[in-house]
Formats: C-alpha cells, structure tokens, sequence
C-alpha cells in the first residue's frame, strides 16, 4: 500500500476520534475539442484523484470511474455533434464516487492522463478518444480493461521516481585527489538514470537538478513531494574519513542513532545545518499534537520499512557492477530522506576520496553500468511492491488473472 494511501486510512480511521474535514475532489468543468485524428475531452478538477476506465459494447459506451471525486459542473454546453458522442452521463455510485458514461454512436479507442497544475491552470484528467478500427470488440456488458497502446501511454498511471543528484553549484561536494568533483560525477549517474527511466513503460522521472546549481536539501524533499513521488533516491560519492574506505553503500532514514560510525559521519557531512521537520511536509500542523504524532509515527515507521527494502534491493543489483563497502543498508538521520511517506534512500556509488573508485568515477562506462545498476534494483523493488493503480501493478493484474 502507498505511503498517502496509509496515511488516508489513518485519517479516516473511527479509532482517531478528533474531528477533522477533508473536501472531495470536484469536477469544476468539461471542455472538448477536435483534430484531425482524435476526440479530446478534459476535466478541469479541483485537485488530484484516481481513477480508472474501461469500456461496453452493445450498446458502446466508455465508463470513467473517478473516486472520491464530486460532480460540480455539468456536460450540458459540450457540442457533441459530429463528435462520435451521442451524449454524455453522470451519476454518483459507492462511497462518494463519481461515474461518467460516454455513449458512443461508434466504438473508440481511450487514452487517458492526468496533468498537474501548470500555466495558470489546474490539475486536469484529459481523455483522448480516436476511432477504434483495429481494437478488438468487447464482450457486452462486461468491463474490460483496456489493451495498452504500443507506446508508452497506458490506462493506468506510472511510477514517479525522484532522482537527486547530490551536491550541485556553490557546494561541489567531495573532491578527489585529482580535482574530481562529487558533484560533477553524481550528476551525469543521475541523468544516465533517468534516461533509462523513461525509456521504461511504466515509470516517469523527474530529476531534482539537471545541470550545476544548489538545491537546499529541504527543497529536494519538498519536491518529491510537488511531484507525488513513489520513490526518492539521492545519488552521491562522498569522501570518507579513511581514504582506504572504498565501494558502494546504501542508506536509509534512522529514527534513532546511525548505525556505524560511517553512517553517522555521512549524515553529519550531509546535513549540516540544513535540517528539516517532517511534521509540515504531512499537512498536520491543523490537527491535534497528539493524534499528529501518532500518524507521523505511524507514517514514518512504514516508509523507513520500504525504505530498507528498497535499498537492499538495490545494493543486490549493485553487488555485480562494484564492490560493496557494506552489505546491509546503513541507517543514520540524513535530512535530504526525511520524507514521512515516500520511501527514500541514498546511494553512495563510491567514496571519492579512494584512489580507485575516485578513477572508475569519472569514466563514462562505470557511471552508465551504476545507473544500469540502480535502474535494476528499483525496477525489482517495484516488481514485488507495485503502488497501488499504477500500469506496474496492473501488469501483475494480468499475469495473476491468467495463472
């Protein structure tokens, strides 16, 4: 289950008997549009949702479930004609969910996508309707889920990885014996991971700096959450305090006291005073202090949990490609993984300040088979715990239906 889904429950839940309020989703508008080769119809939403689609033949019909979401326009200023639309149905169904029922004159192929704020404009889910001329006709009455395209568009959402390379700008990081700058390296490995990422049907990136300028680590965890990230994984090659420490590690968040003496003095090396509390990234300075507490440790505890995970999956997939300075995930306080419900790890692909890892570093090889790496053990981390709703998830969806 998604950190945020946990985190709804929590909120939800009758054992938390503290009042508090959360506003439905509303659908404030329709707007549609044509091109030559396709139908467009976008939702003006007053803020994210889920939601899911399938289609009904005899009569045909494309059904658009959005949960949680409430109706406050209307369809009825759309002109339809000529649109393949014969009209278009509303109704509310379940526990505050909302159906729209798109009656076709003919069957159509569906592509569908959210879009977050931007430009001046809202959160928006866009529909795109073509003819369905070579799409197989489905059983009446019977949802189906839709055939995936053979791009990389698909009916279900992808998985949001974050990738922030360390360091950048004023703050050139660890520096080798040779002038190699930390920051120079992590960067071109995060951008060689990203590359891979949208190759991948099913994932999307987004990159926490994508050329040489400084981010407070408190803005890199701000956004992570700006872009609803499944994931967040800081990519670094710091120094050591001996210089004939070498290899590859792994962290996650501790609570508590580091781990080792090596995991405290990367997280002090890391933070200095740039240090941030979690409390606001949750949205809970409204609630009670008590009931607060209880839900970011509840939260916090479950994300440090997939955190590990995650980062053992990703040190088994780096075990191949360079020697590992630890075999378990190290745990310390480093500020940049403080996110209560996104699972994070850094990564330190080296210690610059080791002769021969500083040289592998820098070459141009080593950085594409360390992306290659990490690309791995993420992907096999999302293989066994797909979010919910994602194109991941829905995969395995199929697989279970046809065993």
């Amino acid at each position: 289950m998604h950190r945020r889904q946990l985190l709804n429950l929590l909120l939800a839940s009758p054992l938390f008997t503290l009042p508090f309020t959360a506003s439905a989703t509303q659908i404030r508008n329709a707007r549609l549009w044509r091109s030559d080769d396709k139908l467009r119809l976008v939702l003006d939403l007053s803020g994210p949702v889920q939601y899911k689609t399938f289609s009904l033949s005899a009569p045909e019909r494309l059904i658009i479930d959005l949960s949680g979401a409430g109706l406050s326009g209307d369809f009825s200023q759309l002109m339809l004609k000529g649109s393949g639309i014969t009209s278009i149905r509303s109704g509310h169904f379940g526990k505050g969910d909302t159906r729209i029922v798109l009656d076709l004159a003919a069957p159509m192929q569906l592509n569908s996508f959210l879009l977050p704020p931007q430009d001046g404009q809202g959160h928006r889910l866009v529909l795109d309707l073509t003819g369905a001329t070579h799409a197989p006709r489905q059983i009446a009455a019977q949802p189906a889920p839709l055939v995936a395209p053979v791009d990389k568009a698909h009916p279900k959402r992808d998985i949001i990885v974050v990738v922030d390379p360390g360091h950048g700008g004023k703050d050139p990081g660890a520096v080798g014996s040779k002038g190699q700058r930390e920051k120079d390296v992590v960067l071109s490995i995060a951008q060689l991971l990203a590359k891979r990422l949208k190759r991948e049907k099913g994932f999307d990136v987004k990159l926490v700096r994508n050329d040489d300028f400084f981010v407070p680590l408190r803005k890199r965890v701000e956004i992570a959450h700006k872009h609803n990230a499944d994931m967040f994984i800081s990519v670094h090659a710091d120094a050591a305090p001996r210089i004939t420490a070498s290899g590859a590690s792994v962290y996650a968040l501790s609570e508590g006291g580091a781990t080792s003496a090596t995991a405290r003095f990367m997280a002090q090396r890391e933070n200095g005073a740039d240090l941030l509390g979690a409390t606001s990234l949750l949205n809970l300075k409204d609630k009670d202090p008590m009931l607060a507490g209880v839900i970011l440790d509840m939260s916090m505890n479950a994300t440090i949990a997939s955190s590990l995970q995650l980062g053992n999956s990703i040190l088994g997939s780096l075990e191949g490609i360079t020697s590992l300075h630890q075999k378990r995930v190290e745990q310390a306080g480093f500020a940049v993984l403080k996110s209560p419900d996104v699972p994070s790890i850094l990564v330190e692909t080296g210690f610059i300040s080791n002769a021969r890892d500083s040289a592998r570093l820098v070459t141009a090889r080593h950085q594409q088979a360390v992306a290659d790496g990490l690309f791995e053990g993420l992907k096999k981390y999302f293989q066994k715990n797909p979010p919910m709703n994602s194109y991941m998830a829905w995969v395995q969806e199929q697989k279970d239906a046809q065993a």
